[in-house]
């Protein structure tokens, strides 16, 4: 039997977060995979890297389609901001702050110094440095919270100073000017604080806050193309789709064919790539948020995954994966054992995941739906 909630849900969109959460919960499993040259592991390692690009896109598009409406249809005050930030906390910290206290003990029980712990209740831990050691998946969820904030505050500043006559257009310049900055920082640290290699590009620019916003904002002028030019969204979504497959094919496959590693295209990498990238993934928006269709045997596990995804990220490593790595010996070089770790690692968080949602998420959902 379908709530009122899930008849509204869209299953498209459903499928690109459990596919999001799925591609990092198992691009994680590469700890666990003993050839570095083989198939799975080479299958694996840029899962997870991707799964979040997927998140950032899918954020913004979702958070942009309610501060567009809010805009238009109010005076858009700083009470209006404080209420959307309200019904956005609610969803985002009671998870993060009880999984962070989590680690925090488990930490403090190992033995293991979790440095500058103080930043990550304030989301500081990754904004303009690179990530601390400590709950590292957590990096994504600082760049996620600051485009919560800096969104409807810079719309509410420039919307003071300037006092737009047309709104759609106002909203859609700040977007852009945003995306902008956020392509200007990477400028920036191309060069002055290039890394030299993939591995110090991956913590010093991938997951460094004042890098990443553009891939939110990306998401976000992807709502204002919705509500705009909803006909042609709707009339070439399977074209704009095969635009973005092309985009993914060019960025995994051909990049590396042509040879254009890192070390001798730092300009590609340190500014094109990633947005490149949250372009790539923004095109299967038209497609799957116009995919409503019911009754498929796949509809409940894919919803079910969705619903769960938030807490399937904060848990599946940090708690679980580095827990289990820990505690549990097992055969690397033997394969059937490294398949029931990876079995059992899924199974763990996933039950975890749902017991998290069901019992602490959801019901804070509700309260907040209430108030």
């Amino acid at each position: 039997m379908l709530t009122n909630k899930d008849s509204s849900r869209i299953f498209g969109l459903d499928l690109m977060r459990a596919i999001a959460i799925l591609m990092v919960v198992f691009g994680h499993c590469v700890w666990v995979v003993p050839e570095r040259d083989n198939f799975l592991y080479q299958l694996l390692a840029p899962s997870g890297f991707f799964g979040v690009e997927i998140f950032f896109v899918l954020s913004g598009f979702l958070i942009g389609k309610i501060l567009y409406q809010l805009y238009l249809n109010s005076d858009f005050s700083l009470t209006t901001v404080l209420h959307f930030l309200k019904r956005r906390w609610y969803r985002t910290l009671p998870n993060y702050f009880l999984v962070l206290v989590l680690n925090l003990a488990i930490a403090s029980f190992v033995g293991y110094a979790a440095l500058s712990w103080w930043k990550y209740f304030f989301f500081l831990q990754n904004l303009h440095s690179t990530m601390l050691p400590f709950f590292p998946e957590s990096w994504s969820l600082s760049v996620e919270e600051f485009a919560y904030i800096l969104l409807p505050f810079f719309i509410l500043m420039v919307g003071f100073l300037f006092k737009p006559i047309h709104k759609a257009r106002f909203f859609l310049s700040i977007v852009l000017v945003l995306i902008a900055v956020f392509l200007c920082t990477k400028l920036y640290y191309h060069f002055n604080d290039a890394a030299t290699n993939i591995t110090q590009w991956n913590l010093s620019l991938k997951a460094v806050v004042i890098y990443r916003l553009d891939s939110i904002f990306i998401g976000v002028l992807c709502s204002w193309i919705y509500f705009n030019f909803k006909s042609p969204w709707e009339k070439y979504k399977v074209l704009i789709m095969g635009i973005g497959m092309a985009l993914f094919f060019f960025q995994f496959f051909i990049i590396g064919y042509l040879g254009w590693v890192f070390e001798t295209n730092p300009l590609l990498w340190n500014v094109f790539y990633l947005p490149l990238l949250s372009v790539a993934v923004a095109c299967f928006l038209p497609f799957l948020s116009e995919w409503k269709s019911r009754g498929l045997l796949i509809e409940k596990p894919i919803v079910l995954v969705s619903k769960v995804s938030y807490s399937m990220y904060l848990l599946h490593y940090s708690i679980v994966l580095l827990l289990m790595k820990q505690y549990i010996p097992f055969d690397a070089q033997d394969a059937f054992e490294v398949n029931i770790f990876i079995l059992g690692y899924f199974t763990i968080t996933l039950v975890l995941s749902y017991l998290l949602y069901r019992f602490y998420e959801l019901p804070l959902m509700n309260l907040r739906d209430k108030n």
